[in-house]
């Protein structure tokens, strides 16, 4: 794993999606959890308009790490190699892995801000939300380690 990370910082088209796929699983928690279903704010203990705004930010600083993830995957296309397109999805699972895991861990148990549907069984979705997360960066780390192998 840590050749992974190593890789990440080096390679364009890596690096380029992991921030694109923190950046659109940010948005897709944003959307789906903050606004469709209104269960996830990013910090769900104040007032409805603190809530709004905090929620706000949140989506202003995933689409930047969207922008700055186009912009590393824009300098770096003049590079077109054999595997691109699974070192592409790789980076992106594991981004949007990296970011719904250390979210969750962080958010939901650590610093217990929000949680991703408060109430009974509030512990069961925190940890399948985690769970989801960490499926996902194993993924992107096992497509990168198939594409090393061969």
């Amino acid at each position: 794993m840590s050749r992974y990370f190593h890789d990440l910082r080096r390679h364009p088209t890596l690096k380029g999606a992991f921030l694109l796929g923190i950046g659109a699983v940010g948005m897709l928690d944003g959307i789906v959890f903050h606004q469709i279903l209104q269960w996830h704010s990013t910090y769900m203990h104040t007032d409805r308009h603190y809530q709004i705004v905090s929620d706000g930010l949140f989506h202003l600083a995933v689409t930047a790490i969207i922008l700055w993830g186009a912009i590393v995957l824009w300098n770096g296309g003049r590079n077109r190699e054999s595997g691109s397109r699974r070192l592409f999805v790789s980076g992106l699972l594991s981004g949007a892995g990296c970011f719904n895991f250390a979210e969750g861990i962080v958010s939901h148990h650590l610093l217990q801000i929000h949680h991703v549907k408060p109430g009974e069984f509030q512990t069961a979705y925190d940890l399948a939300f985690d769970a989801c997360g960490l499926v996902m960066l194993l993924a992107g780390i096992a497509l990168y380690r198939s594409l090393r192998q061969s």
